[in-house]
């Protein structure tokens, strides 16, 4: 546990990627099995524990630690883990370190009881750095910002090899991975991938316009993009979905590779082909159109959906490329054969759980966007352009498929409380709630509308950081209310992709992907939006006005 915990330290740390690829591979290099192999197991989410309540560590805290001491420095603190491996007491004679190995060995199979036995004896035999990983390997709560992807290309630089060799080997191998290391690490033969209906790695487009580019209202880009050479389809909000059916096994694997399917077993039931089919995962109005998103995310959220589920949201995939048809492997195949191929096999399935993708006619790239800006349903995020003779390749290669989204949505709203964030913002204030002006029973308040954690550099998040603390009014636990009023409080303008009636949030709206777009130091928080602005997005058509409010 104390090399596991000096890893964590060390990528918590480290912010680069190339750095955190570098810490990883060089301890996958070094450390022995099963720990490696546990550590990646760990870091990239396949491993499975069964977990002991951050409530159950507290009341074990509570029996060697004074609780109003350890409640006063939990709250400012802020980090459960943290504040037991700093308070915890040493005992003399304890045993010696475990390592990584053998907590996962003991935990695996034990009760919740010995479990925390277990680790009580842990706490006592580890350092502070080893208390803080094993709570949190414990717990569940292992956030270290590092992807499975970076950890899985950090085992493939070992050899090297491309990352997608082991994408394609992965759900047919299990933890601790010996074999995949013995592979990569000691030079013995590929492994055979005993997986059946094999997860492919996907292809993902490049943004056709960078941040930058967006707000200083880049104009297409009509010398790159040649209208003979891209077909054009819209972008759904949805989730990229591979379908896979092959030899009577049926899958649904996101694009990262997670097995989804018990979550969507109506879509599993119509999988009546054989092949792999790259697409987005969508669900049905009452009226037979596209749902929003947050309908989707209600059955993604669950572990088995409801016969009302699978009623009220019914699922289906619109199909975007067909990777594997039959025994034949298309991925090296044009685009264009491929789309043909594919409109062949949804025609033949004749499914109400899988529809083709169309396809968008267009002359120019002014004829390109003014379509991307009018979309037919709020559900369109804009429009994807893929070469007729791009190959399928894994990874974001440049120049075959870009993607171009919509103008974001936009709103001026104020900030109203902070929370740390985790891994390396675990000491910063970077969680952040802000929400917009209505009117109340005793006047103007303020109501959440929304929550940002990203969307600003280190710097700005030092000043975020300084400003909570500085204008901190109420603490409720980890959670401070900061100054917010007509005449003093911080306005940030608030970028995000859609808008959704809510009623589990008190101001009725609830928005897709919130981030910081600008921090506007400049603005009176009297002249931030109202929730009638919000309210106002709800219905807008998305063939009339730019969605975006006035930022100035």
């Amino acid at each position: 546990m104390i090399a596991f915990a000096a890893l964590l330290d060390r990528l918590i740390l480290t912010p680069s990627r190339n750095e955190k690829l570098r810490v990883l591979t060089d301890y996958f290099r070094t450390t022995p099995d099963p720990d490696r192999g546990w550590a990646l197991a760990s870091i990239s989410g396949a491993l499975e524990l069964p977990s002991v309540k951050p409530a159950a560590v507290r009341e074990l805290m509570a029996t060697r630690v004074d609780p109003q001491l350890f409640a006063m420095s939990y709250d400012y603190v802020g980090d459960l883990a943290e504040t037991i491996s700093l308070l915890w007491p040493a005992k003399s004679g304890a045993n010696a370190a475990p390592t990584l190995g053998t907590v996962v060995d003991a935990l695996s199979g034990t009760s919740r009881p010995q479990a925390l036995q277990s680790v009580e004896r842990w706490l006592d035999a580890l350092p502070p750095p080893g208390r803080w990983a094993l709570i949190k390997l414990v717990t569940g709560g292992l956030r270290i910002g590092v992807s499975a992807r970076l950890a899985k290309q950090a085992a493939a630089d070992l050899r090297p090899v491309d990352v997608s060799e082991i994408d394609e080997l992965w759900h047919g191998l299990t933890p601790p991975y010996a074999e995949l290391f013995a592979w990569l690490a000691d030079g013995a033969e590929r492994p055979t991938s005993a997986a059946a209906a094999p997860f492919r790695p996907v292809m993902l487009a490049q943004p056709l316009f960078e941040k930058s580019e967006r707000l200083d209202g880049a104009a297409p880009r009509s010398a790159e993009i040649d209208p003979g050479a891209f077909a054009a389809e819209w972008k759904w909000d949805g989730v990229r979905v591979q379908a896979v059916a092959q030899g009577g096994v049926r899958r649904l694997f996101t694009r990262t590779g997670d097995d989804i399917g018990h979550a969507f077993p109506d879509i599993l039931e119509s999988l009546c082909f054989e092949g792999a089919i790259d697409g987005e995962l969508l669900v049905r109005s009452p009226a037979g159109a596209v749902a929003p998103f947050n309908e989707l995310q209600r059955r993604m959220n669950r572990k088995t959906p409801s016969a009302r589920d699978r009623t009220d949201r019914p699922a289906f995939i619109r199909a975007y490329d067909l990777l594997v048809d039959n025994a034949d492997d298309l991925r090296s195949e044009p685009f264009r054969m491929r789309r043909r191929r594919l409109e062949t096999l949804v025609a033949s399935l004749r499914s109400d759980r899988l529809d083709l993708s169309p396809l968008l006619p267009f002359g120019s790239m002014e004829a390109l966007d003014a379509l991307r800006r009018s979309p037919p349903i709020p559900e369109i995020e804009g429009v994807m352009l893929k070469r007729w003779d791009s190959c399928y390749v894994a990874g974001r290669p440049r120049g075959p498929w870009f993607k171009w989204k919509r103008d974001p949505y936009s709103v001026d709203a104020v900030l109203m409380y902070a929370q740390r964030g985790h891994g390396r913002r675990a000491t910063f204030y970077s969680d952040f709630t802000f929400g917009v002006w209505r009117s109340g029973d005793a006047g103007e308040e303020l109501t959440p509308v929304g929550k940002a954690y990203f969307g600003f550099t280190d710097e700005e998040l030092s000043r975020l950081d300084r400003y909570v603390r500085d204008n901190t009014t109420e603490r409720f636990g980890p959670v401070r209310a900061v100054t917010a009023g007509r005449d003093r409080g911080l306005v940030l303008e608030i970028a995000f992709e859609g808008l959704q009636r809510s009623p589990r949030h008190k101001s009725g709206v609830a928005m897709r992907f919130p981030r910081i777009q600008r921090i506007r130091w400049d603005k009176p928080p009297s002249e931030a939006d109202r929730i009638e602005t919000l309210e106002q997005l709800l219905t807008i058509d998305p063939t009339s006005a730019s969605p975006e409010t006035d930022p100035a």
